[in-house]
């Protein structure tokens, strides 16, 4: 994509210091007729991240009821924005969009039961077996565990594949209420993933950290590309050279592996 004309560029410029300028009198101000004008700016993203999420989820969740959801989380993101952070609204927006959508989704339980008791079964059995080899294990190994062929153990991954939802905005509290670790804290950019360049705040982000980084490379990597570069599972697998439902595979297995480390860790964390 080439450069913008050095007149486009300027004006570029221009509305991105008038827009900054708006979040710095906003923070000091809570001025409703700025938040107005930031919600109706930033509406469309919501029908983005919600139009992402869709793909894949079962029929009997509405793409409205996604937009209704991801409603929240640019409210949310709005009153907490910190322009001062030097990250990109829009990014910050997506993040807690997404959150709010998979939290409300959480909280309905839409997943029927029996799906949800495999999903733990298949968590269970790599966590166990990981821990008992000091390994990753492969797929042919948590099968056996399984009791099933690998193909049918690939063909559970993708069944249950829906259910893998984290919500990188999760909270859990390292002490007082202003001592507050999430996974979004935790999980760095491509060019960061090295856990010695995060500041280990408190034993909980230290056990995130570890677990997010013990995964295989490339399943830490899909968490990247999904969670923060806000690439469908389609475009992950363009990136990867894999095909699609190999990303969902390996996106479910990372979820499952982090969801027990986590679970093991410290004031039962999950």
């Amino acid at each position: 994509m080439g450069k913008l004309p050095v007149d486009n560029q300027d004006a570029y410029s221009a509305e991105q210091e008038k827009e900054a300028e708006l979040w710095v009198q906003y923070r000091k101000t809570r001025d409703m007729k700025i938040r107005e004008a930031f919600i109706k700016q930033y509406a469309p993203l919501v029908k983005y991240v919600a139009g992402k999420v869709a793909v894949g989820m079962p029929h009997n969740v509405e793409f409205d009821d996604l937009v209704g959801f991801g409603v929240f989380g640019l409210l949310d993101a709005i009153d907490k924005f910190d322009p001062e952070k030097n990250v990109k609204f829009k990014t910050y927006a997506v993040t807690r969009i997404r959150g709010a959508i998979f939290d409300e989704l959480r909280s309905i339980d839409w997943v029927p039961r029996s799906v949800r008791q495999k999903t733990r079964e298949v968590e269970d059995a790599i966590g166990t077996l990981e821990a008992r080899l000091g390994r990753t294990a492969t797929d042919q190994e948590v099968a056996g565990a399984l009791g099933l062929s690998e193909e049918e153990y690939l063909k559970t991954l993708q069944k249950i594949s829906g259910t893998s939802i984290l919500s990188i905005n999760d909270v859990w509290y390292s002490g007082d209420d202003n001592d507050r670790v999430s996974i979004g804290d935790s999980i760095e950019s491509p060019a960061c993933l090295n856990p010695e360049v995060i500041a280990e705040r408190d034993e909980i982000r230290r056990v995130i950290v570890e677990a997010i980084n013990e995964l295989p490379e490339k399943e830490k990597k899909i968490l990247v590309l999904y969670y923060f570069e806000n690439l469908t599972l389609k475009e992950i697998g363009q990136v990867l050279e894999v095909t699609e439902s190999r990303v969902s595979q390996l996106h479910t297995k990372a979820i499952m592996r982090l969801r027990f480390k986590l679970r093991g860790g410290p004031r039962g964390i999950i």
